[in-house]
C-alpha cells in the first residue's frame, strides 16, 4: 500500500500546491473540490498562478480560431492575479480566484475588465490592480510561477496542477483531476485519497477516458 503524504507538523496538515489559470473552467472544478477535501481531510491549499496563454503561446498557429482569441483573454485575469499576489502576498490569492471564478465560470460572465473590477472590490483590493490586465510588468514572475508548477508534470498537460509532499521528501504532482460536478463532502474525500494512491505509485503515468459531460457549476 502507497504511503500517504507527509504533513505539515506544525499544523497537522498537508500543504497542497495548486496551479490555476483563473479562466480554465476545468481547473476551476478542481480548485472547488480541493475546497471540499479541506474539509474532510487535513490538508491546506495553497494557492499557485500558472498561465495557459503561457502555456500555448509557441504553437498558436496549430490551435482553432476561437481558442487563439481564448489565449488572447487569458492575459488579463492572470497578470492582474499575480500583481495582486506580488503587492498583497500569497494570502489574497485565494480568495481572488474565488471571486473571478464565480464570476467567469459560474455565473457565465467571461474575463472581462468588468469581471475582473468587480472581483477584485469584493476581496477588498484596489482597482489600480485593473492596469496589469494589459501590462508585462509581472510577466517575469507569472512565467516563473508557471514553469514551477509545468516542471512538475511536463509540457504535454495544462492547469490544474496540483502537488503535495511524498513519503520520501520528494513531491507527488499531477495534472487534474477533471471532474464534473465537483464532488462533495465523502465523495470529495474518496476522490482525494483515490488521486493520492494512483499518483503517488512508482511508474504511474495516465488514467483518462474521453469528456462527454461539460463543466456543471453549482
Amino acid at each position: 500500500m502507497t504511503a500517504q503524504p507527509s504533513s505539515d507538523k506544525s499544523t497537522d496538515k498537508v500543504t497542497a500546491d495548486f496551479w490555476f489559470d483563473p479562466i480554465c473552467p476545468w481547473a476551476w472544478m478542481t480548485s472547488r473540490w480541493m475546497l471540499e477535501v479541506e474539509k474532510v481531510r487535513p490538508v491546506q491549499v495553497r494557492w499557485h498562478v500558472m498561465s495557459l496563454a503561457v502555456l500555448n503561446e509557441d504553437r498558436l498557429d496549430e490551435l482553432p480560431e476561437q481558442y487563439r482569441e481564448g489565449m488572447k483573454q487569458a492575459w488579463g485575469p492572470v497578470r492582474v492575479a499575480i500583481a495582486a499576489q506580488q503587492k498583497h502576498g500569497d494570502e489574497v490569492l485565494g480568495r481572488l480566484y474565488t471571486a473571478l471564478g464565480t464570476r467567469i465560470h459560474n455565473e457565465g460572465q467571461g474575463p472581462t475588465r468588468e469581471v475582473v473590477a468587480a472581483a477584485l472590490e469584493e476581496v477588498g483590493l484596489s482597482a489600480s490592480l485593473l492596469d496589469y490586465m494589459d501590462s508585462d510588468a509581472y510577466d517575469k514572475e507569472l512565467r516563473a510561477s508557471h514553469q514551477e508548477g509545468i516542471e512538475k508534470v511536463g509540457q504535454d498537460v495544462g492547469t490544474p496542477v496540483i502537488a503535495v509532499p511524498g513519503p520520501d521528501g520528494e513531491q507527488i504532482a499531477f495534472f487534474g483531476p477533471v471532474v464534473t460536478p465537483a464532488p462533495k463532502g465523502e465523495a470529495a474525500a474518496r476522490l482525494w485519497d483515490g488521486t493520492l494512491l494512483v499518483a503517488g505509485t512508482p511508474g504511474f503515468y495516465e488514467l483518462k477516458r474521453t469528456r462527454t459531460q461539460d463543466p456543471i457549476f453549482d
